[in-house]
């Protein structure tokens, strides 16, 4: 018998047969919860010729892994702290991204690292900098540039000119988080891992001491089913505690949730030509070039309200303000900006009561036979992370190879590198202006040809959208048709981020968005009615909870809007 090629487009017809999948095969591993980590865990999990499943309660990144700072980097303060092994794994992994596993998703970014002090603050950052260059191998990037306060000041013409005496320029890299969790699950499916999101675990099946499997329920129809599973493993982030409770224990750690806050305002409100990173009391903040606007961020305070949504603060948006504006000319408001996003951080707890100084490295344990825990770590080393997980998996299971990820790029990785080349006349095909083939490249890869051949047969695909003219129709339908999306979130905030890129946060795109998805979902005029009148209550709620000071109140105020899946409002932090 010829072995079916495995398909990675996870569309409607897919869906349903996952379901059928989870129901009645046995898997050796199935993985909870599709952020980056549960996807990179399934993805090495295939990649090993495991059976592998993976569920998620809502929709992939939907929690912390689409709310990062949108850094793959070694972390420079972990250098300070002397967390060598850290830096140089998260640099290792840095490089794979950008030169092997997803060049198409993880582009060069470089930061202006501002000097204030004469005399011993150069020395000190160039050191520092040079083990940052020289750890993790191979380096596609280029290294440090030492700047005049002159020199700085061109590459960033909106600094203070007293806010610096000269500036060291380095590069990292950056990826849209969400769209490089939702390409890892695709990859994973396109090995062989049957995937679905809006699938919940609500129980955790045990025998004698040994974990099963579970009992999972579509979120979208109420339908409950058993999944059989030598290993299940608990990648859920922040709701880690709760899936250990689920499976009648407390596991070998705790997770913390600590908020991170991030603002956007539009490229033209700041001069600068690169990223900026400054000092804080407690961390640093940021100031990454995205597009046509800048990410500034990010906060660092602990989180015990809804897990699902946390809410940004009006003191959350000052703290990020008032910092900034420290170093910049021409300071901004809030006017400015566009966007607000906050994540929370899955730390393991303990170390310390300062969040900001809780462990970022990971922790893999085996509370139970069957049931495998992975926490903490930082988006970069997701597939490290994974590796972990899977080989304490392979405990429970016979002949588990090695992990081979290193060594699998993403879909859409491979013919990227000629696809660039022949942006000129790809963009002469579609008529298409070539800075939008550059766009979509950067988004989908060598995967472009999918995303334009759904306008075949209906031309209008290929224009903008609506009040959010940097993305093309047909792109909205590609992320219901191959990549998972069931509602208006989905595309708007995670498949786009038209949530976070313009003033309207998604809402005037929201009905002509919904009526792309309804052809693909079969929604009738209620059905789209009901997905834009949701997604409206959701902005309003967001935008009512970044007026008020307290996590309390703003949490109370977010919670105000309606959740489109259903039955996924009670899970609230119990910590």
């Amino acid at each position: 018998m010829v072995m079916q090629p495995f398909s990675a487009t996870l569309g409607p017809q897919e869906r349903a047969q996952a379901w059928a999948e989870l129901t009645e095969r046995e898997f050796d591993v199935l993985v909870i919860g599709a952020g980056v980590t549960g996807a990179g865990t399934a993805l090495d999990a295939a990649t090993r010729g495991l059976r592998t499943g993976l569920v998620e309660a809502r929709d992939f990144a939907s929690g912390t892994s689409s709310r990062s700072s949108k850094l793959f980097h070694g972390g420079l303060r972990y250098l300070e702290q002397m967390n060598f092994a850290l830096v140089a794994e998260a640099l290792k992994e840095r490089e794979l991204m950008l030169t092997r596993i997803a060049p198409h998703l993880v582009h060069p970014v470089p930061f202006l690292y501002p000097l204030s002090h004469r005399g011993w603050e150069r020395p000190y950052v160039a050191a520092g900098l040079t083990m940052y260059d020289q750890m993790g191998g191979a380096r596609s990037v280029p290294r440090q540039k030492h700047l005049t306060r002159g020199g700085a000041l061109k590459l960033f013409p909106g600094l203070k000119s007293d806010a610096l005496v000269g500036a060291v320029r380095y590069y990292d890299a950056q990826a849209d988080d969400a769209r490089h969790t939702m390409t890892v699950a695709r990859t994973a499916a396109h090995y062989g891992a049957v995937v679905r999101t809006s699938t919940e675990v609500v129980e955790v099946i045990k025998e004698a001491d040994r974990v099963t499997g579970v009992v999972v329920r579509d979120v979208e129809t109420d339908e409950r089913a058993t999944v059989k599973a030598k290993v299940v493993i608990n990648a859920t982030g922040v709701w880690t505690d709760d899936v250990q409770k689920m499976a009648g224990g407390r596991g070998r750690f705790r997770v913390r949730a600590s908020k991170g806050v991030h603002i956007l305002v539009p490229r033209d409100r700041i001069a600068g030509e690169v990223g900026l990173i400054l000092r804080t009391e407690k961390s640093v903040l940021f100031v990454i070039p995205w597009g046509q606007h800048w990410i500034i961020g990010t906060t660092d305070t602990d989180w015990t309200h809804d897990l699902a949504h946390p809410a940004a603060t009006a003191t959350d948006i000052d703290y990020i303000l008032e910092h900034v504006n420290t170093v910049l000319a021409s300071p901004v408001s809030r006017d400015d900006i566009v966007g607000v996003y906050a994540g929370l951080r899955p730390l393991l707890a303990g170390e310390s009561e300062d969040t900001s100084q809780l462990s970022r490295e990971h922790a893999v344990a085996r509370p139970a036979p069957g049931l495998v825990s992975i926490a903490g770590g930082k988006y970069t080393t997701y597939r490290v992370m994974a590796a972990d997980a899977v080989d304490v998996a392979a405990k429970d299971l016979e002949g588990v190879k090695d992990s081979v990820t290193e060594l699998v790029p993403l879909v859409g990785a491979d013919g990227y590198a000629a696809m660039v080349n022949l942006k000129h006349e790809l963009a002469a095909e579609t008529g298409l202006p070539e800075w939008r083939i550059t766009h979509l490249l950067g988004r989908y890869g060598s995967q472009l040809h999918e995303v334009l051949a759904l306008a075949d047969e209906d031309a209008s695909l290929l224009e903008p959208v609506g009040g959010a003219e940097s993305y093309l129709r047909a792109e909205l339908k590609y992320a219901v048709t191959h990549e998972g999306a069931l509602h208006l979130a989905d595309v708007l905030a995670r498949r786009t981020r038209i949530s976070i890129e313009t003033k309207h946060r998604g809402v005037d795109s929201a009905q002509e968005t919904a009526e792309i998805m309804a052809g693909v979902l079969g929604w009738d005029a209620a059905a789209v009615e009901r997905e834009v009148t949701a997604y409206a209550e959701r902005v309003k709620a967001e935008l009512a909870s970044q007026e008020l000071d307290t996590d309390e109140a703003s949490d109370a105020a977010r919670q105000q809007a309606p959740e489109t899946r259903q039955g996924l409002r009670d899970v609230v932090a119990t910590k």
